[in-house]
């Protein structure tokens, strides 16, 4: 067991506003629809021909119109990763009801999270500079390719003229964007902050780079039960696309022009694993120090932990090293914290995963109930732990805790709270 301290006090920081575009749904209704009724995400691709490809599936966003949320020529001036970004800042920000006007603008920030950045750009590009030399390159390539633009074009729709930048820490990119959205608010340089991830790496060549990597699902005869966390027979994870945007507040400016409280983010731990480019050390240790320390700084006990998201990739070292690192962290305490992989539904959006999970963790505190993990069907005796098996359980909720680790060895951990004025 993990031996915590109180924090000391700081700024409190709230949830006012949530927006998603992503293979489950594209706002967070519909989302929240999926995930409860265990609807998969998951299909042939239809954006490429797939043939010579190992794997033929994954989980694209279905029936996007970025002309619903910006008009036609800039639509064709920004990458897909950019596009979801804006649709769901947009959807985020309707919700909260902020209304970014001059005397504001500085105090609203923007942060979201990219792992890959506009690879559909870049690969389109190359193809145009091989086959037509370089005077024919799109001039708007380095805007539409570079992953801070999903950042930089939010900033620049709403008017948010605070701090604006990216972070890119692989599938740690959303996540890590929303805990540092969460400690820049909490030490007083925004009000407000939109943030998030987005990505769109579903591509020929984001496919085989995955498939090379031999990160990959490759049950091509069943790809709704490809994506299987913490089961037996799980054989590598489902790439995703898309991107999840929150707005978050500091609490005395939500509450002085009455906005919509959500949630409350309550702490935000980061451990490095300093081991390999894609394996996650042994035994999760820098899952564990993320974990740990995110329930140190929250002043939380891990005995009080409701329900954890967890990263739950479906492949064979990640399901079985979180685990280990949960019971390291969590002791006995652990075989009674229900926990829920929704990768198996959305698949794994790389840098936006751990943004759509903080907003899972958000509507499961909202309504009282928690996802289900589906296709869990064959017991691991190294994975026994509570998954939530296939069907939702209602479950009164305070604390929620979120993984997201990435290769490179990043491991990020975010707790989320009922809001309690």
């Amino acid at each position: 067991m993990v031996t915590v301290s109180s924090p000391p006090s700081a700024r409190r920081v709230v949830v006012t506003g949530m927006g998603a575009i992503s293979p489950i749904g594209n706002d967070v209704v519909s989302l929240w629809d999926s995930l409860v009724h265990g609807r998969s995400g998951i299909a042939p691709i239809t954006s490429f021909d797939t043939a010579g490809f190992e794997t033929t599936f994954a989980a694209e966003v279905k029936g996007f119109d970025p002309t619903a949320y910006m008009d036609r020529k800039d639509a064709r001036r920004l990458d897909r990763f950019i596009q979801f970004a804006v649709a769901a800042a947009l959807q985020a920000v309707h919700q909260s009801r902020l209304v970014i006007n001059g005397e504001i603008a500085p105090e609203v920030g923007v942060l979201i999270g990219s792992g890959i950045g506009g690879l559909a750009t870049l690969s389109e590009n190359l193809e145009i500079l091989r086959a037509k030399g370089p005077r024919r390159v799109s001039p708007f390539l380095i805007p539409m390719m570079i992953p801070d633009m999903a950042a930089g074009q939010v900033s620049i729709v709403l008017g948010a003229k605070g701090l604006n930048y990216c972070i890119t820490s692989a599938c740690a990119s959303g996540a890590d964007a929303i805990g540092t959205a969460f400690e820049t608010l909490r030490r007083g340089d925004a009000k407000a902050m939109i943030t998030g991830g987005s990505e769109a790496p579903i591509t020929p060549i984001g496919l085989a780079g995955f498939q090379q990597a031999g990160a990959l699902s490759r049950r091509n005869d069943d790809p709704q039960g490809s994506s299987r966390p913490f089961d037996a027979q799980r054989d590598g994870f489902v790439l995703g696309e898309g991107a999840a945007i929150l707005v978050l507040e500091e609490l005395s400016f939500a509450l002085e022009r009455g906005a919509p409280i959500l949630g409350e983010v309550i702490s935000y731990g980061q451990a490095g694993d300093a081991y390999h480019i894609t394996s996650p050390a042994p035994q999760g240790e820098g899952g564990a120090r993320a974990m740990a320390q995110a329930l140190r700084k929250a002043g939380l006990r891990p005995d009080q932990i409701d329900h954890i998201n967890a990263h739950g990739t479906s492949t064979v070292l990640n399901d079985k090293y979180e685990t280990a690192a949960i019971k390291a962290v969590f002791g006995e305490a652990s075989y009674g914290i229900p926990i829920s992989a929704t990768k198996s539904m959305s698949g794994h959006l790389i840098g936006a995963a751990g943004a759509l999970e903080a907003v899972a963790s958000i509507l499961a505190i909202q309504h009282s109930l928690l996802p289900p993990t589906i296709n869990y069907q064959v017991r691991d005796a190294e994975c026994d732990l509570d998954y939530v098996p296939n069907v939702a359980r209602p479950k009164r909720l305070t604390y929620v805790l979120s993984n997201s680790l990435g290769f490179g060895g990043h491991n990020s951990t975010l707790i989320f709270a009922r809001y309690d004025r």
